[in-house]
């Protein structure tokens, strides 16, 4: 039985990195003998590995050599600086150009009118709370609705139509209510909602008296709509309140779209006579009727010049 103590066959000596290597072969106990080139018969202790010749710090060998970058001469400096000095007094010439411009523009009356609405698609012009007097700016807004008034009406005009051709009214009606709202809500823009939108800012007499002329047929297309008498394809491309009743008893659904235009039609006669008092009251009251008359009269006598 072996003993507590004995040594353990398995257990590798205990070598010191740093011990003379003729001194760690004899405490390793390692014997000489041949066992190819790393091994000979005769080792000298004093012998030693010859050191490995010296490497470059670098791991891309291929890549450490010096690269030359071209620096721009004192020529090709001047050159730069003259071609940016020629770029910045032809960007500032263009800005005094622009500036002129807008200052001829300013003392003309005319207006620079950048498109800002609809927010995320502008097509027109619209900035009540800068642009118009404070005074103003209420009437302003509540045309505006009118206008918008007028888009929602079309458009549902439009629904209830279909609704109408579906259940066997015909296409040609349809094709109306398109035509109602494609030239309806332009044409109210351009020339009764941008003539008041002008005489408010400048105080033009010219631009309310094109205002209360194509705002007046507004109006009667408005109340002509909420009547839609059966004289253009029997009433049915407006949805009016003969309509209404006329379709109502072959489907319910459509007659109950019909009310609704209806409804609408008349919420909008009923703003727009607000509006067009409104905006006549100040007309007088600012005293623009009685210039447009001079201005009226001024034009008279130079045609008759």
């Amino acid at each position: 039985m072996a003993g507590r103590y004995d040594r353990n066959p398995f257990d590798e000596d205990e070598v010191n990195p740093f011990a003379d290597q003729a001194a760690r072969g004899k405490a390793s106990g390692q014997s000489n003998f041949g066992g190819g080139s790393f091994y000979t018969t005769n080792q000298n202790p004093t012998s030693r590995l010859s050191p490995l010749p010296p490497e470059p710090a670098g791991f891309n060998y291929d890549r450490d050599a010096p690269i030359d970058i071209p620096l721009d001469t004192a020529t090709d400096l001047k050159k730069k600086e003259k071609e940016l000095k020629a770029k910045e007094a032809e960007l500032r010439k263009r800005e005094q150009e622009v500036k002129r411009k807008e200052e001829a523009a300013a003392r003309a009356g005319i207006v620079i009118e950048e498109k800002n609405w609809p927010p995320f698609f502008p097509i027109i012009h619209h900035d009540i709370a800068n642009e118009i007097p404070i005074h103003l700016q209420r009437l302003q807004y509540v045309a505006f609705t009118t206008l918008l008034g007028l888009f929602v009406c079309l458009l549902w005009n439009i629904v209830a139509v279909t609704a109408a051709w579906i259940k066997g009214a015909g296409p040609t009606i349809w094709f109306l209510a398109i035509i109602y709202f494609i030239s309806g809500v332009p044409l109210a823009y351009v020339l009764w909602y941008r003539p008041l939108y002008r005489a408010f800012r400048s105080e033009a007499a010219m631009s309310f008296a094109w205002f209360f002329l194509f705002y007046l047929l507004h109006l009667c297309f408005c109340i002509f709509a909420a009547v839609a008498p059966p004289i253009v394809f029997k009433g049915k491309s407006l949805t009016g309140i003969l309509p209404a009743i006329d379709v109502i008893g072959d489907s319910v659904i459509v007659g109950v779209f019909y009310f609704v235009g209806f409804g609408l039609f008349c919420l909008e006669s009923v703003i727009s006579v607000w509006v067009i008092q409104q905006v006549y009251m100040y007309f007088r009251g600012s005293g623009k009727a009685a210039e447009m008359k001079k201005d009226a009269a001024r034009g008279v006598m130079r045609a008759a010049i």
